[in-house]
């Protein structure tokens, strides 16, 4: 199998540019006055043994894409996106290392009877945790095959009441300049928030994920607790989740903030709506030289089309 390199990839694949075209050159510039302390020289270095860390035995979900062979684990911690650590593929492995993890809490409120704060070891108590092989997809094109560690999101609604004008879910991601030096620069309207509607959120599909490849999740990587919402594209599952809050009405999100007519709110994976600049008909997986045909809603048709049935998924792009 060859390893291809981030920069072997087409320009259209690896930084929307929505988000700073026309800006790198103020970045960099911005990036000198934040100091080299501040922004991180070392790689994260992560176990090269996807199956040493402290979760080696796992339940095994019915709900894992097994045909599928895994992306190789260095692939999945050196090349992402988390732009508050840096717009570029390799920013978070450089970066990340300053996220500190503990303590961390989960904040739940508005539409709630009770607003509610959970701390990270509460919420590795509420279920058994399971290891579930889903494919990602980015709009970006490239695509990867992970094997994540956590449990179906509709375990936190059992521990918290949402009332019924609750129709929407907000996941409000960290945004400490401290320890995110790109914070600091307006890349994106921060915090980083994405949002489902409800029965989007209570699918079992959707998942809460704190670790991957048998290990705690690295930061690179969204630690200490994800979203992982398989059929969309990769930007609707937030990062460093520090918020839960359930709406009425549908919310702007962060994307939708940068570009609306180029990233809609549903963001299902759809081969048949290309990206304003660039085709989604096709991707790359990360660690492949070839690319392969795109999936409507990633593989996962199956299971979640009947979410959408009667819409127009063109318009709700």
């Amino acid at each position: 199998m060859l390893i291809r390199k981030p920069p072997t990839i087409p320009g259209s694949e690896i930084t929307p540019p929505a988000v700073y075209a026309g800006r790198r050159d103020f970045v960099r510039a911005l990036a000198i006055g934040l100091g080299s302390a501040s922004l991180g020289l070392a790689h994260a270095a992560p176990s090269p043994d996807a199956k040493s860390g402290p979760f080696a035995k796992l339940l095994s979900s019915p709900l894992s894409a097994r045909d599928e062979t895994l992306t190789p684990y260095k692939s999945m911690t050196t090349y992402g996106n988390f732009y508050e650590f840096g717009p570029d593929k390799d920013s978070p492995a450089k970066n990340a290392h300053r996220l500190r993890t503990r303590p961390w809490s989960v904040t739940v409120d508005g539409e709630v009877k009770t607003a509610k704060t959970f701390g990270i070891d509460d919420i590795l108590s509420w279920a058994a945790l399971e290891e579930r092989i889903y494919r990602l997809r980015c709009v970006e094109g490239w695509s990867a095959v992970v094997p994540w560690v956590g449990f179906s999101f509709s375990e936190l609604l059992k521990r918290v009441e949402p009332t019924g004008n609750a129709k929407y879910v907000e996941f409000w991601s960290l945004a400490d300049p401290e320890q995110m030096p790109y914070v600091r620069i307006p890349l994106l309207d921060w915090p980083y928030v994405e949002a489902l509607r409800m029965d989007e959120a209570r699918h079992p599909l959707t998942m809460l994920a704190v670790g991957m490849y048998g290990e705690v999740m690295p930061k690179q990587n969204g630690a200490p607790i994800r979203l992982v919402v398989p059929w969309k594209y990769g930007f609707k599952s937030a990062k460093s989740i520090v918020r839960i809050r359930f709406v009425e009405k549908q919310p702007q999100t962060a994307w939708m903030k940068a570009g609306p007519d180029e990233y809609g709110f549903y963001s299902n994976v759809n081969p048949d709506v290309p990206h304003r600049r660039w085709s989604q008909a096709s991707e790359r997986r990360l660690g492949d030289f070839l690319k392969r045909k795109t999936l409507p809603f990633n593989g996962y048709a199956d299971q979640v089309a009947g979410l959408y049935a009667g819409m127009d998924l063109r318009k709700n792009f």
